[in-house]
């Protein structure tokens, strides 16, 4: 019996996976596709997902990637997979408008591309234990009081496994979703786009970058295959796409006669933005695109599905080992559901920002100007990246409910940040005053939470989620103790209770 089954074997499904392994969880992850997908998708991780993929030190596992510098001032690639945008330049953009310069946090970047990521996950959660069946397809479900049959379809034919959780990681179309009757409201496309990377039998056949055009939207590059396009037609028919219909829309929208030699990868898109109510019902939870669609505008897909997986992975294993307090696991919905609403809203504004037209030149010419100025420029930074998220937490603090910077800290044993400290994915106490009255408040919950004792300016202590978040901060011993109990259950030893 496997505690929890994860369809689909995406980036979202496998760091889920990661992240139950990381506590001992017997975790099935099962993916219809023998292969991961070459189809061309994301090509880097940006905002709060790069710290995420940092902080479980999931970066170290891809190798050398070109970093910002490299893109944008056209050198080959190599140096460091994760750099900081510097110098001023724009760090991402809203409707195609290169705005973007900077948030609350230092803007990184994971210049991957999404199957590069998965090959990572992969082979992490092969570390961990977690079982990985590919070419296995989920069929249907039986959910009962003490857990749910699961029907499956492999290689050899239908079968069955019992599990007490099922998480639906399986896309846009989600089986599970279907299958356990979540709802699915939200609005219907109003473009078609395509994405590819192709040979031309001109290569300049068009400008590199974004160029807002009277049929609608043509972007090329970073590199010279990359090409996409967006009409306001409606949406498509399907997915399927042939070589001449990329060429016709091609065609359609740079306004030349280019002829596309060879297409090496293709997929099409629409603006539908639809999203479940709630993530959760009963035994069966959603994450990712099963959860929430959107257009790819911006990148924004992937942070936020890596952001779904970090907040849930330890919440439901807090729950299956019975440790978690009451009300825990519901949480996951309750802080995911308006991160996503977000960007559905984001992206429907983009859409409009994008359109054709000589009134919707005025507005992004009103809209840049705006942009521009420090505190909107900031906001929409943020709002991007996911970077201002602030969740539910114990406690007044300035700190208390935001992602916790990666901190400097002086310890006996030599200088550390905590981004070193989050790679076991534990919930994380730092004692920045050195006091002993936190370390014996802290000490019930040894089994559960780790401490560091260090210095920093911060010299409040700190008490971390798994995900990164700050569930208190502060200097007094009992609201520690009642965050403690709020966050990570009962302690599992009396020890060091006394007020």
């Amino acid at each position: 019996m496997y505690e929890v089954v994860i369809s689909g074997a995406g980036p979202v499904g496998l760091f889920l996976a990661c992240e139950l392994g990381s506590y001992g969880i017997r975790t099935l992850v099962v993916e219809r596709r023998e292969t991961i997908d070459p189809t061309l998708k994301a090509g880097a991780v940006s905002g709060r997902g790069a710290d995420i993929l940092t902080r479980r030190d999931v970066v170290s596992l891809l190798g050398d990637l070109p970093s910002i510098a490299d893109l944008m001032g056209g050198r080959k690639p190599g140096g460091s997979s994760l750099q900081a945008a510097a110098g001023g330049r724009p760090t991402g953009h809203f409707a195609g408008l290169w705005v973007l310069r900077g948030g609350s946090a230092p803007a990184s970047l994971v210049m991957a591309p999404q199957q590069r990521i998965e090959e990572a996950l992969e082979k992490r959660a092969l570390s961990l234990g977690v079982a990985i069946r590919r070419g296995h397809s989920f069929t249907g479900l039986d959910r009962d009081d003490a857990g749910v049959t699961v029907s499956l379809s492999g290689p050899d034919g239908p079968y069955e496994v019992r599990t007490g959780w099922v998480i639906g990681c399986d896309g846009g179309r989600s089986p599970v979703r279907k299958a356990a009757g979540f709802a699915f409201p939200g609005l219907d496309g109003v473009t078609t786009g395509h994405q590819a990377l192709a040979d031309f039998d001109d290569p300049d056949f068009f400008p590199m970058g974004w160029h807002r055009v009277p049929h609608g939207l043509m972007v090329r590059g970073p590199h010279p295959q990359r090409v996409l396009t967006l009409e306001f037609d409606g949406p498509p028919a399907s997915r399927a796409v042939s070589q001449a219909e990329l060429q016709e829309s091609v065609r359609r929208v740079s306004g030349t006669s280019v002829t596309i030699t060879a297409v090496h990868s293709v997929t099409r898109f629409t603006d539908n933005t639809r999203q479940a109510p709630s993530y959760r019902a009963g035994r069966v939870l959603l994450a990712g695109d099963a959860a929430h669609v959107h257009p790819p505008l911006g990148g924004q897909g992937l942070h936020l599905g890596l952001g779904d997986a970090v907040n849930l992975g330890w919440k439901l294993a807090a729950t299956v080992r019975g440790w978690a307090p009451a009300g825990l696991l519901d949480t996951y919905s309750s802080e995911r559901h308006p991160v996503a609403e977000r960007v559905l809203h984001n992206t429907r504004a983009q859409v409009a920002l994008m359109r054709p037209g000589p009134g919707v030149d005025a507005l992004r010419d009103i809209f840049t100007m705006l942009a521009e100025t420090p505190e909107a420029n900031r906001l929409l930074t943020d709002l991007m990246g996911e970077l201002d998220i602030r969740y539910g937490a114990s406690g007044d603090h300035p700190l208390a409910g935001l992602y916790c910077p990666d901190l400097e800290l002086k310890t006996a044993s030599g200088p550390t940040r905590v981004a070193d400290l989050s790679l076991a994915g534990r919930p994380l106490l730092l004692d920045l005053a050195d006091r002993a009255e936190v370390r014996d408040a802290v000490r019930p919950w040894a089994e559960r939470v780790d401490m560091v004792t260090g210095a920093t300016e911060e010299t409040d202590t700190l008490l971390l989620r798994p995900d990164g978040h700050v569930a208190w901060a502060g200097e007094d011993v009992g609201e520690l103790r009642n965050a403690l109990r709020g966050w990570f259950g009962e302690p599992s030893s009396s020890d060091g209770l006394g007020e």
